[in-house]
């Protein structure tokens, strides 16, 4: 792939980040390569991931420069426009970010070389009874610490429209869709449908379907499992909910899962990676399910997932599982894998040089 143009996404409010912008800046000034601030907020206002993406001159990559918050803004970017995203790492928990601040400009070259490889991962859509919004009366109170909200999902007009199918938004999810309560001494109550049949009634304080890329954000808070980004399938978890079934549910990529709100339960907040897109009332649902687009991630080497939860999550081995002798090795195996085992997915051994991409 030819780079012709760089959106650059930056959590501005870290140093580490602005310095990395700049390095960006002059990277692409020695390339020949466009370059434009996109998603920023200087204006007090967010806009829609067509208006960004137009008016940075339509990117074929996004970089983002932050945590996992700032890739999630670039991934929404990079999903309506079929860009590439590269995210540099700058963040303290993160999953999804792929190279260090310091590594930016050979990464850059590695793209623009062509040493690289394209990791397709999953993206929610949805469909709703109605079009989601936040009443203008609410907006101050849904917005209330968290900054300036995006505007509304646009309703798709390519889609066939029906009293039972709703209206088809346009919404890319890279980590999750949540229905959340709106008050604090009031719980949703939501018919939970998974494959177009009901799977049970609950009040809780939320509800939410993840990717497996989602797994480990607010799904896995709430108690839900660890689930492999290279899995494919809708990953549904309550949030505190009052009753005895508390797990998690994972469906298949075209089981999709539905939300209806009950007539007895209060106003809900609809959230969309993280940021509130429209409130919903009783009698309204929404329908979260496997977009036809993909993200598509720029990787400059295997992905260790398993050896950055271990480090992530602070991993420890039990004391008791060591007490009389050495820990696990991290590497159990060394040697190449024999025939019919070259199919699996393994890591390669540590000693072994790192392919070129």
């Amino acid at each position: 792939m030819t780079v012709s143009r760089i959106g650059l996404v930056v959590h501005a409010g870290r140093p580490a980040a602005l310095a990395a912008a700049d390095a960006v800046r002059d990277w692409c000034a020695g390339h020949g390569v466009g370059c434009a601030d996109i998603d920023v907020w200087q204006e007090g206002a967010r806009h829609s991931a067509r208006e960004e993406v137009d008016s940075a001159g339509d990117p074929d990559l996004i970089v983002t420069l932050g945590g996992d918050g700032t890739f999630l803004r670039g991934a929404r970017l990079a999903a309506e426009n079929d860009a590439l995203v590269l995210g540099v790492d700058l963040g303290r928990v993160g999953f999804l970010t792929e190279v260090p601040a310091p590594d930016v400009r050979a990464a850059l070259d590695a793209v623009y070389e062509g040493r690289y490889e394209v990791e397709s991962r999953m993206l929610l859509t949805m469909r709703a009874s109605c079009p989601l919004g936040v009443p203008a009366h609410m907006a101050d109170l849904v917005r209330y610490g968290r900054g300036p909200m995006l505007p509304p999902p646009r309703v798709r007009g390519d889609c066939t429209v029906g009293d039972d199918w709703g209206v088809a938004l346009n919404v890319t999810a890279l980590n999750d869709v949540v229905l959340e309560k709106l008050a604090r001494d009031r719980q949703v109550s939501v018919g939970v449908y998974i494959a177009g049949q009901l799977l049970a009634s609950y009040s809780a304080d939320a509800l939410l379907v993840a990717t497996p890329t989602g797994s480990t954000a607010y799904s896995f808070a709430a108690g839900g499992p660890v689930v492999s980004p290279r899995m494919e399938g809708l990953l549904f978890t309550p949030v505190a909910p009052h009753m005895t079934f508390n797990r998690s549910v994972l469906a298949a990529p075209d089981e999709p899962i539905a939300f209806r709100v009950l007539e007895r339960s209060g106003q809900a907040a609809v959230s969309i990676d993280g940021q509130v897109r429209g409130v919903l009332n009783p009698g309204d649902w929404i329908g979260v399910y496997a977009s036809p687009r993909r993200l598509r991630a720029v990787r400059l080497g295997p992905m260790d997932f398993y050896g950055r939860l271990r480090e992530r999550m602070n991993l420890t081995d039990a004391p008791a599982a060591v007490a009389d002798g050495q820990a696990a090795p991290l590497w159990p195996v060394r040697s190449a894998p024999p025939g019919d085992l070259e199919h699996l997915a393994l890591p390669a051994s540590p000693d072994e040089p790192r392919p070129h991409h």
